[in-house]
């Protein structure tokens, strides 16, 4: 559900289904490695941005991810589902930690000189950011499995609309007008708080 598809990638001018580059990666070719992180990097921040809510902590997230991604590449076996799946599994994992772990501390950091010309968001926009993921998450549970998985598809994971036709196995004529009524449910969902 979480990767770009059945598109595939290249490696030299050579089109590489994704389980291929998992086989080729796990025979220890860091190309295919390569490959993979070029297909599926912007999904995974995508992803953990719109978990977390700050920038810097989804870039740290995300590499952390294919670290531990390319340290485990040889116990992934086909399962029927995108690799891209794997990944944000990863993600979530490491998420779940990161909130689990600062959940009984609150770290204040303190800007360097040079970076005083920026304005960055504190603590307070933060947890604001993060009730309004949290509310949206809940109102999108509240969909239909068809209406959640265009709206995960199209805007989570930011994929196009033919692409996310793809992914459903409809046409893009089914997947704009399921977004036009998943859209219209959750304006009636969402708090006015968060419209």
């Amino acid at each position: 559900m979480w990767g770009a598809g059945s598109r595939s990638s290249t490696i030299e001018g050579v089109e590489t289904e994704p389980w291929d580059l998992v086989r080729a990666a796990q025979a220890g070719d860091t190309d295919a490695f390569g490959a993979l992180y070029d297909r599926y990097v912007d999904v995974v921040f995508r992803y953990v941005l719109f978990r977390v809510g700050d920038r810097t902590l989804a870039e740290d997230v995300t590499s952390e991810t294919f670290l531990r991604a390319l340290r485990s590449i040889g116990s992934i076996s086909y399962q029927g589902r995108d690799v891209g799946a794997w990944f944000v599994t990863i993600a979530r994992n490491i998420v779940f930690d990161h909130v689990k772990s600062s959940r009984y501390r609150l770290e204040v950091t303190t800007a360097e000189p040079a970076d005083n010309r920026e304005v960055t968001s504190g603590p307070e926009q933060e947890v604001l950011t993060d009730a309004a993921n949290a509310e949206l998450l809940r109102c999108i549970a509240q969909l239909g499995e068809d209406q959640r998985e265009c709206i995960t598809l199209r805007f989570i994971q930011g994929l196009s609309v033919a692409e996310t036709a793809a992914k459903m196995g409809r046409n893009e004529g089914a997947v704009k007008a399921l977004q036009h009524r998943a859209v219209r449910r959750l304006a009636q969902l969402l708090p006015n708080w968060l419209r």
